[in-house]
């Protein structure tokens, strides 16, 4: 899968109180959640983020509550991929559960710069910036996480999986 957008870029310890408030958690829907994504630490987010859009950032993205909601507020909100330093571990996870690809690769974060255009190609992990040309090399998923990703999320996966 390629994902091509205008990058988003952050600092470290992005925590999921700032990607989806606590104030919000008061529902599912994956549209309201959208609508109040990054707003702390970006309030002009949601306003100029559009369906493929990336976000970058340092250390430690997703850091804080193991809420499931903040890798769905990005993915609702139309981000394609979220790109960094690395991730906190239980975000990782629930990133690849409800099917949104984030790549750790410190190569990519230190060379692009918010604005920028950028595509990747997933399943080698090859990331561009075609603002400069520049490429990186993140490591790519095993097939299996790519399957559950291409699927939209593990549940759908299983789902999937369930009716061959």
């Amino acid at each position: 899968m390629n994902v091509k957008g205008n990058v988003f870029k952050y600092k470290s310890d992005v925590d999921t109180d700032v990607i989806i408030p606590a104030r919000y958690l008061n529902t599912s829907s994956e549209s309201e959640l959208a609508a109040h994504c990054m707003e702390d630490i970006d309030p002009d987010f949601v306003k100029k983020v559009r369906q493929g859009d990336i976000i970058v950032a340092e250390d430690n993205f997703g850091c804080g509550s193991s809420r499931e909601h903040a890798p769905i507020a990005i993915k609702a909100s139309g981000v394609s991929l979220v790109i960094a330093n690395s991730f906190a571990r239980i975000f990782y996870r629930n990133a690849i559960n409800i099917g949104l690809p984030i790549l750790e690769c410190p190569d990519a974060v230190k060379n692009i710069l918010s604005g920028d255009i950028v595509s990747c190609d997933l399943s080698t992990g090859v990331i561009t910036n075609e603002s400069t040309g520049k490429k990186f090399q993140a490591e790519p998923f095993p097939p299996f996480i790519q399957e559950i990703i291409d699927d939209g999320g593990l549940m759908k996966h299983i789902r999937k999986t369930l009716k061959d």
